[in-house]
């Protein structure tokens, strides 16, 4: 077991590994560039590492760097981050100004601590952050985990209100995937069972190729803007769009998640998140699967290399949360829920909430490869994941056991 400060291009970093998986999170916007399962003296990382991204290990100046990021967020995404009081563009709320994404994926986390547990089976890195705006009080601190002999990590966060009135917010997980893990022929199970492609007036209007607005039940048959339908369970490669669909989790869930095969490494990249039967008091249950399907669709820069060329940007984000699709707290307050489930969580005046969220590397048997990804399940001790007829126990601790109380305590 491992937990180590590291330094990359500047950025402040933990590493969390054990034998099976190596980890590193930034303190700068919480991400998480790297999350590799070890082949020999190798890693293979499954987490979206952009070629656009910064590594002059210069602060973000919007003069200096503005015309070809756009973003301060652009300049440093990479992987899985976590995204609030804001998902999606930048917007105003309650009088605040609120980045893309929010504050957590864009502003420095304090590394309050890191180590491995005394019975050496959790390394762990704890940080916090504070609301940059007295209007919007609010205090994030989060325990990111990693376990002996589990090939996964593991985040506790907890979200406080120090004001007199509660605070509406989105809280996101913003996994995104890239190469090596990402390739054309991955295949997508998500276990929403609604879903709703991104409506007109969004950051998708002039990027995508399915059709707006549009609701279905079949993530086989998705429709098209030019007419016909198109099977999203399949990673295409490079088609020239960027979309974003939605999906509501069944409220009937004990465990939520969502899944990425490769089917030539034999690989499932899997989130899983407690749902909202049984949901203890106080936790919050994410009420989407949010596809970010960036094929190629963003003819400006950063997605290319100059304005009005080529994206030459390949990534799938497959993301988590309470948000109205991608496009900001402001329309989340105007759009409380969509299809059914709530698209904000609130903090109590005084209160707290809680997330736990897990992302594992599952080798799957030969048998549920070829069936395919069609469920996942949680008891105590063990991942479940299920296909048609195969079913695979895989250790790890879905149920947050050990890793809710470890992660809970300050």
């Amino acid at each position: 077991m491992i937990a180590k400060a590291i330094s990359y291009f500047g950025r402040q970093s933990v590493n969390l590994e054990n034998a099976q998986i190596r980890t590193v999170i930034d303190a700068l916007g919480g991400m998480m560039p790297e999350f590799s399962l070890k082949r020999g003296q190798g890693g293979l990382n499954a987490h979206w590492i952009p070629d656009f991204r910064d590594n002059s290990g210069k602060p973000y100046n919007q003069t200096e760097h503005g015309d070809y990021w756009k973003a301060k967020l652009l300049f440093l995404i990479s992987g899985d981050f976590p995204c609030s009081p804001n998902f999606g563009g930048p917007c105003i709320v309650d009088g605040v100004q609120l980045p893309a994404h929010g504050w957590v994926a864009n502003e420095e986390w304090a590394i309050k601590d890191f180590g491995v547990s005394s019975d050496t089976t959790i390394a762990f890195a704890r940080f916090s952050m504070h609301s940059p705006s007295p209007d919007m009080p609010l205090i994030w601190e989060k325990c990111d985990m990693v376990v002996e002999n589990q090939a996964a990590y593991y985040s506790v966060m907890r979200i406080k209100n120090t004001g007199t009135t509660p605070v509406s917010i989105n809280l996101t997980r913003h996994n995104t995937l890239g190469a090596p893990f990402l390739q054309a022929g991955c295949k997508i199970a998500l276990c929403a069972d609604r879903f709703q492609i991104a409506p007109e007036g969004t950051e998708f209007d002039l990027t995508g190729r399915l059709l707006q607005g549009a609701e279905f039940s079949d993530l086989t048959k998705v429709p098209l803007r030019a007419g016909g339908t198109v099977d999203l369970t399949e990673v295409p490669g490079m088609v020239g769009a960027t979309d974003f669909v939605t999906g509501a989790v069944p409220s009937h869930l004990s465990l939520g998640w969502s899944c990425v095969v490769n089917p030539i490494l034999g690989l499932a990249y899997i989130c899983f998140f407690p749902g909202e039967e049984s949901l203890p008091a106080g936790e919050v249950a994410l009420s989407f699967n949010d596809l970010w399907l960036q094929y190629g669709g963003r003819q400006f820069t950063p997605w290319s290399l100059n304005e009005g060329g080529s994206d030459r940007t390949f990534c799938l984000g497959t993301e988590n949360g309470v948000g109205a699709y991608a496009s900001g707290l402001a329309y989340s307050r105007l759009n409380p829920e969509i299809l059914g489930r709530p698209t904000m969580v609130t903090i109590p005046a005084g209160g707290e909430r809680k997330l736990c969220y897990g992302t594992a590397l599952v080798e799957l048997d030969h048998e549920l490869l070829r069936e395919g990804v069609e469920s996942v399940e949680a008891e105590d001790g063990y991942l479940i994941v299920k296909g048609r007829n195969a079913v695979q126990r895989v250790p790890m601790d879905a149920r947050f056991t050990r890793v809710r109380r470890f992660g809970s305590t300050v």
